[in-house]
């Protein structure tokens, strides 16, 4: 177990730790990092009472796979946020080897918080997955997003359907004509990733459901499921594990990407269409939405992956690794998903200069900086930001390249019919970029040599090229 007294005194014992990691040229501007140590998958996105609450799995004092907290900021408008103390810690037996992840739900004015306690014996040898470990479903209750209540254990292994493995995990609720709904991620005993589905009619107690999964295996298990609705479409987002690679497709170790589905969720019926990548970079992983006051379907991510052979960032020498990726407006095209910066990014914007251009362009130097292309009839395109990270568009593939930035990350690509629109955000040491107003993203970090950087762009075409120098955001720590 691990409490909050013990982060305490832990912090306490690392004094210096945040000198070393505010130190770091590395650090980025407008994306949320661990203060200290450690970050993964964002948890319990929520807005309750005009502030938006941003959980994420949390090691404080340690850049490896650690004990698990929630770490937790606030932001009421996208561009000022509050570093709180850590929410959640793993305190009781049912979650004594970490609060893993989770979503919450705003109801009657309270927030509900439903996450996975994992639970790891060790008393003889197990291989973890089919013995050995408890996912136990868990809700706290808060009045304010800061505190809450007793814990509420409302679903362990032996409640889940007797043919699954004891990974279950990732629990996301929400709410379909006055029943709420549960799923979560899921392996079987066969190694066949799902999802499972529970329901409540009082939102205290859960009965199970239903499964979704793909006739063919497709994964070994899928993490982190999502499912919503754009446009009166549903949509699974997921994350499945043990996916080969297929020529450009499938590149990471782990996938991030979604299913378009047809529903019906009292019927039990649903029908499953094709799995595609959510995005196409190196890091990226765990992703969860939310619904804000306006309506929009808001979506965060790791900015990260596990288990890949690239982690090598220098940022672990500064005690910190790992970030979330900007937050993106979630619409819908063409039965896919369509993927925006947030319009309240616009804000960072510090200065501005745009260009028409014929076949070239430079642009100067900047560090942390936004740059859209408009493009006629494109057929060939290369960006080249500072000396090894390429941006390619030939015969019809858009690729992603980096030699020593990458620190292991090579190369990555997405077939694209048509290339109009590039709209590419540049931070100290991360790249994000959203293709033909974002049927197509690439999200990776880098780390490249001289942090302030040119920028040089040659095409077959003529186009317009629109620059912004970005500010960072404003954190105040508690």
């Amino acid at each position: 177990m691990y409490t909050k007294l013990d982060y305490v005194k832990e912090a306490k014992n690392h004094s210096q730790l945040r000198a070393l990691v505010d130190s770091d040229p590395y650090r980025l501007h407008f994306h949320l990092m661990p203060p200290t140590g450690w970050l993964n998958d964002p948890n319990g996105l929520c807005v309750f009472n005009g502030t938006t609450h941003i959980y994420h799995q949390y090691s404080p004092f340690t850049t490896g796979w650690g004990m698990k907290t929630w770490g937790h900021y606030t932001t009421k408008d996208w561009v000022h946020f509050t570093e709180c103390e850590p929410f959640l810690f793993p305190d009781i037996r049912e979650d004594k080897d970490g609060v893993y992840s989770g979503s919450a739900f705003v109801k009657d004015n309270k927030i509900h918080f439903f996450y996975t306690g994992n639970v790891k014996h060790l008393d003889k040898d197990y291989d973890y997955v089919m013995d050995g470990r408890e996912q136990n479903t868990i809700e706290v209750i808060s009045n304010d997003g800061f505190t809450y209540g007793e814990k509420i254990c409302h679903m362990t292994n032996d409640d889940y359907p007797t043919d699954m493995s004891k990974h279950i995990r990732d629990p996301k609720v929400f709410e379909v004509n006055g029943i709420w709904y549960m799923i979560l991620g899921a392996r079987s005993n066969a190694d066949k990733g799902c999802a499972l589905i529970y329901r409540s009619l009082d939102f205290a107690s859960w009965e199970y459901h239903m499964r979704i999964e793909t006739e063919e295996p497709f994964g070994y298990m899928w993490e982190c499921p999502d499912l919503i609705q754009l446009d009166g479409k549903w949509f699974l987002i997921c994350c499945p594990q043990g996916i080969a690679q297929q020529g450009i497709d499938y590149a990471n170790i782990y996938q991030c990407g979604y299913f378009a589905m047809d529903l019906n969720l009292e019927e039990k019926t649903y029908k499953i269409h094709k799995f595609y990548e959510l995005d196409r970079g190196f890091d990226i992983y765990a992703t969860q939405s939310y619904q804000d006051e306006k309506g929009r379907i808001i979506l965060l991510a790791w900015m990260g992956i596990p288990d890949a052979d690239y982690h090598n960032e220098p940022t672990v020498e500064k005690g910190w690794h790992h970030a979330l990726t900007m937050p993106r407006v979630l619409t819908t095209k063409n039965n896919r998903i369509i993927q925006q910066p947030l319009e309240e990014m616009q804000a960072l914007r510090t200065s501005s200069q745009h260009k028409q251009f014929h076949q070239q362009i430079e642009l100067p130097a900047m560090d942390c900086f936004e740059v859209e292309l408009n493009l006629q009839n494109c057929q060939e395109l290369t960006i080249q930001i500072a000396q090894d990270i390429k941006l390619t568009y030939h015969q019809q593939i858009f690729t992603l390249q980096m030699e020593e930035s990458g620190c292991g990350r090579t190369s990555r690509s997405v077939a694209l019919e048509s290339l109009q629109h590039v709209h590419i955000f540049v931070d100290t040491s991360s790249i994000e970029v959203f293709l033909n107003y974002g049927e197509e993203t690439f999200t990776t970090r880098c780390y490249r040599k001289d942090i302030t950087c040119t920028t040089s762009i040659q095409t077959n075409t003529i186009g317009t090229c629109t620059w912004h120098t970005l500010g960072s955001f404003q954190i105040d720590h508690q």
